[in-house]
């Protein structure tokens, strides 16, 4: 079919879905879903599926995905850029979990103070016997590559919080969703709700085009708006590998390399981009489709509907036509990314639902309390939920829930023990 010029956006099942659709545009495609990033360390090796996308030809080999996810998994120690100061040795010791890429159990620590006017401050951390600081960031390493290097809290720092791992599974489709419709959903969202629910969207700097910015989409206060950015920031602050887009570590105590420690490859792409490559190419989280086609489910996401819950987490977006360029013009997005639906239960935009941390990263002084909408999609593969895997329930994880989803939260007591059942197996589906 012939597609017309696009003039204007609309609202496709606003109430419901959330998302946006360009009228005259061919009807969007289901994005492909599925756990198909095993990891390649399993004897004897699983299959590794993308999602399609296209992957660079330049180099004497040309990429792959399972390339990419091999770098993913890849562990650094200091000849390579470890540390100094560090969480993890590779990105898929945090983010594995059945499948690579997934959320898991492991959290990071955050932490600042407010100074006398009652703005929030980052940490100064003195490392080294008080001969060398790291400063600058809330973030605070829980591992070191030498002793003199350990970062410990201050006592001054009375703002302290953990955050949760983030599943990355998805996230291309994410970025791909365009800055107008998470504005549309936060603009929409106080008529969905008598005005109690209002996402917050915030402008952050898009590293890899310098002084453009983007819609914060990943990371609990949405500090970064492409997985590039989200991958150098990664590098960096969880592993302590400098890259072009983050070239100075956060001390030189103990240090043995230069910067930048990411260098190009034989295929001349530096691990933060094949990060974004196998990122991009993971297939949507999948639900349990025997379980979501029982009658307990069905009646459950029904009751999700019913008592507002969809109002963040939405179930439905669509991503730009492919051949768009987003992320300041750095990117293009591929015909394995474009148009396509997904349903990741998240508006990701920020929200104080009572259980904010107090730290302030990218966005105005008002977001210290606000945090990220969880994406819902993959729910059934997590032991713990909500920022701080403090909540071993589902129940007490809706319970939780306070501030802009109190009306949701006193909706969701107020069902029969019957009906708050169903709404559980219906998140356990996902």
């Amino acid at each position: 079919m012939q597609t017309r010029k696009a003039f204007f956006l609309v609202c496709a099942a606003a109430a419901s879905a959330g998302s946006l659709a360009l009228i005259g545009q061919e009807a969007p495609t289901e994005a492909p879903a599925g756990f198909t990033t095993p990891p390649l360390t399993q004897r004897p090796q699983p299959a590794t599926l993308s999602n399609g996308l296209p992957e660079p030809t330049q180099g004497v080999f040309g990429d792959s995905f399972v390339v990419d996810q091999e770098q993913f998994e890849r562990p650094h120690d200091p000849t390579n850029g470890l540390g100094p100061v560090f969480n993890a040795t590779s990105c898929a010791s945090c983010h594995q979990n059945n499948v690579t890429g997934a959320a898991s159990q492991i959290t990071e620590l955050r932490v600042g103070h407010l100074d006398a006017n009652g703005s929030f401050m980052n940490p100064t951390v003195a490392i080294d016997h008080g001969a060398a600081a790291i400063s600058g960031r809330s973030i605070v390493n829980d591992r070191a590559t030498c002793d003199q290097a350990q970062e410990r809290v201050p006592s001054t720092e009375t703002i302290q919080a953990k955050r949760a791992v983030l599943s990355t599974l998805g996230d291309g489709f994410v970025e791909a969703v365009s800055d107008q419709t998470l504005l549309a959903i936060a603009a929409n969202q106080p008529n969905q709700s008598g005005g109690l629910i209002h996402g917050e969207a915030i402008q952050v700097p898009i590293l890899e085009s310098p002084g453009a910015t983007g819609i914060g989409r990943f990371g609990w206060k949405d500090q970064q708006p492409t997985v590039l950015s989200f991958a150098a920031d990664a590098y960096l602050n969880e592993m302590g590998v400098t890259n072009r887009l983050r070239p100075k570590d956060t001390t030189a105590v103990c240090k043995v390399t230069t910067d930048p420690e990411d260098v190009p490859d034989l295929l001349g792409l530096a691990n933060i981009d094949h990060f974004a490559l196998f990122i991009r190419g993971t297939q949507a989280p999948p639900p349990d489709a025997a379980l979501a086609a029982t009658p307990d489910a069905q009646a459950g996401q029904q009751i999700f509907e019913s008592i507002g819950c969809n109002i963040c987490h939405v179930q439905t977006l669509v991503t730009v036509p492919a051949g768009t360029k987003i992320n300041g013009g750095a990117y293009v997005v591929s015909a394995a990314l474009g148009n396509k639906t997904f349903h990741p239960y998240g508006d990701f935009l920020l929200h104080d639902v009572g259980t904010g941390d107090g730290i302030v990263q990218a966005g105005p002084a008002d977001t210290a309390n606000k945090l990220r909408t969880a994406p819902l999609w993959g729910l059934r593969i997590k032991s713990r939920f909500m920022h701080d895997l403090e909540s071993l329930t589902l129940s007490d994880a809706i319970n939780r829930h306070k501030g802009e989803a109190s009306e949701v939260t006193r909706r969701f007591q107020g069902l029969t023990a019957e009906q708050q059942q169903q709404l559980i197996t219906f998140l356990s589906s996902l």
